[in-house]
Order: C-alpha cells, then sequence, then structure tokens
C-alpha cells in the first residue's frame, strides 16, 4: 500500500483496540511494525498521535500510513484471488476440529504459517484469500501462533463476527490452554511468572527478553503453569496458561525461568536434547474456551500434534489421562 489511507471507525468497532484494529483490517501488520509506526508519528486517530493499545471509539478516522510491503485490506474485494485448489481445499478441511455458522476452529499443524512473509508462500491466511474467492467474503483470523506453534486457531467466517471477537480476544474473556514438553522440572510445580518481554532481534530472526517494567516499549506478560507430569530430570509435562498475548510469551517465560520448551531454536530448547527426541518445538495450543456471538460457549480441544505424541509416548505420558475438559462444548 502507496498511499495514505483514512478509514471510519463503525459501530461494532466501538471501543476496540487499534492493534486489534489493524490485525482484523491488515493481518500483515505485525504488532511490532505497529509500534515502530506509532513511533515515528505515522499511526493518528482523530488526526492525534496514538499508541497501538489505544481504545477507538465510533466515527473517528484512523490513518492508515503507506505499508513497507504489499497489503490487501481483508475487506478488499475478493475478485482478484484465485480460489483454493484441490490440494489446498483438502489442507483446510483437515485442519478443521469446529465449525459453525460464524466461525472455524482450526487444528493448524506445525511448521504451517499463519501469515505470509518474504520467503513463506504457503499460510493459512492466503488459505482464507482462495477461500474468500469462493464464498464472497474473505474469513478472518482473530488471533495467531508462531510457525511451529501447533494447535487451536479460530477464525470468523465476516467481518461482523471478526469484530465481535476481536473484543472478546482483546480481554481475559477467552481461556487458552497450552501444552508444551520443557527441559527439566520446573520448582515449583505450580506458580505464576509475571514477567515484562520486549522484542530483542538478534542473527537467528526476532526474539524478545525479559525487560523491567519503566523500560520503553517494554509489555507486562504473565503466564499461568503447572507440571502435568513430568521424567526427571529430563522433561516436564507442562500446562500454560497465558494471561496476556505477547509475541513468544511462552516460550520466553519458559526459557526465563530456565526449563526452556522442547526444540525452540530461539530460546535455547533445542541444545543438547537425547537422539531419541524430536528436535522440534514442543509447543501445542491445546484448549480454548469463549463464549460464542450468538450466545453460548466454544470449548474446543486440538490432539497433539505427531512429534509431541513420539515424545509423550517415548516417556509414557497419556494425553487422555490427564485432559482438563471434554472434547467439545461448542454452539453448533
Amino acid at each position: 500500500m502507496s498511499e495514505v489511507v483514512h478509514r471510519r471507525v463503525v459501530k461494532d468497532e466501538d471501543g476496540m483496540r487499534l492493534d486489534r484494529w489493524f490485525r482484523i483490517h491488515f493481518p500483515q501488520v505485525t504488532f511490532a511494525y505497529l509500534n515502530k509506526l506509532a513511533r515515528t508519528g505515522q499511526l493518528r486517530v482523530a488526526g492525534k498521535r496514538v499508541k497501538p493499545n489505544a481504545r477507538l471509539a465510533e466515527g473517528q478516522e484512523v490513518r492508515v500510513p503507506p505499508l513497507a510491503f504489499e497489503s490487501r485490506p481483508a475487506d478488499a474485494p475478493e475478485a482478484e484471488a484465485k480460489p483454493l485448489s484441490k490440494e489446498e481445499k483438502k489442507l483446510f478441511q483437515s485442519m478443521i476440529i469446529h465449525e459453525d455458522k460464524d466461525i472455524y476452529v482450526l487444528n493448524k499443524p506445525a511448521g504451517l504459517a499463519v501469515q505470509g512473509g518474504t520467503k513463506t508462500h504457503r499460510h493459512v491466511d492466503g488459505l482464507l484469500i482462495g477461500l474468500g474467492a469462493e464464498l464472497g467474503e474473505r474469513p478472518r483470523l482473530i488471533h495467531r501462533l508462531d510457525r511451529e506453534t501447533s494447535g487451536v486457531l479460530v477464525i470468523a467466517k465476516r467481518r461482523a463476527v471478526a469484530a465481535s471477537l476481536g473484543k472478546l480476544f482483546a480481554t481475559r474473556t477467552v481461556r487458552k490452554i497450552y501444552w508444551a514438553g520443557v527441559k527439566g522440572v520446573p520448582k515449583p510445580p505450580q506458580g505464576k511468572i509475571d514477567i515484562a518481554l520486549i522484542k530483542a532481534a538478534g542473527p537467528d530472526g526476532d526474539r524478545v527478553r525479559a525487560a523491567a517494567e519503566d523500560e520503553e516499549e517494554a509489555q507486562r506478560a504473565v503466564t499461568h503453569y503447572s507440571v502435568i507430569d513430568k521424567a526427571a530430570p529430563v522433561i516436564a509435562w507442562m500446562s500454560l496458561k497465558p494471561s496476556t498475548g505477547r509475541q513468544h510469551q511462552l516460550r520466553a517465560h519458559m526459557a526465563h525461568i530456565g526449563h526452556p520448551i522442547l526444540g525452540d531454536d530461539k530460546y535455547e530448547g533445542d541444545k543438547d536434547l537425547p537422539a531419541a527426541i524430536p528436535n522440534r518445538l514442543h509447543l501445542h495450543a491445546r484448549r480454548i474456551v469463549f463464549p460464542h456471538p450468538r450466545g453460548g460457549t466454544v470449548d474446543v480441544t486440538a490432539p497433539l500434534p505427531p512429534h509431541m505424541l513420539e515424545t509423550w509416548a517415548l516417556f509414557g505420558f497419556d494425553p487422555q489421562r490427564y485432559d482438563e475438559g471434554p472434547q467439545e462444548k461448542n454452539r453448533k
């Protein structure tokens, strides 16, 4: 996008955070890039400079500056998009673990990116563009997962649903439970990690690090953890419940307390692993629970990916025995 665009905030976006608004309308804009736009004064609402966490009001005008990459707004006409190929349709259908009139919940496989990049040609967002060419309106991402993180990913079928869910995901109304395999066994076996994080670019790509609360651009991050099972001193099977949703939060927090997630090549989790453990990120978005826009509750659990099942079997961990809830309590 090479020109400044002004977009008016509509009724169902009233009270939404600006970063969430960008995620809905321009899903390729990352939070880090949005911070950069804010720092340089390019991010403005109602003519005033704002931060990404600013709350929007109906009728306000959002200034969208020229973006540093080609980006088609999420609500642009789908006529120019190509429908999904047979292979892409099969891939998308294989990921669906819940569907109703308003949403999809996918079990994203490890290794599939949620959004595109310079060297990323196949990603969930691209599949949604193709799906939109068939349906007449492009389904929209509500949140993201790292490329190597598997598990539950919520998609809104329409813009109005995305706006409604966007407000929910901006609060603590949504319950997310991740399962992870980590190096060693944390002590105590249950606890809370309340450590602010800040982005720290490195030779191996973007990552985050612990930061002081008063450090510029530091973001508060809170994770509740508990040990489900263990094979000391090698591995612990963890339940991780984030209260905030920062980039790499779970990965950085576990590394910070000395127990990086197995296979994590950004936070030392891939070093000195026993040969029998697959050297892939052992982080899985296991379960999500949230109010359905039409009423009732969506409660979906995603099966573990093959490499984590392999590790679980190796150490005698039984994922069925320690489940935290029903497979689904969905509104159909």
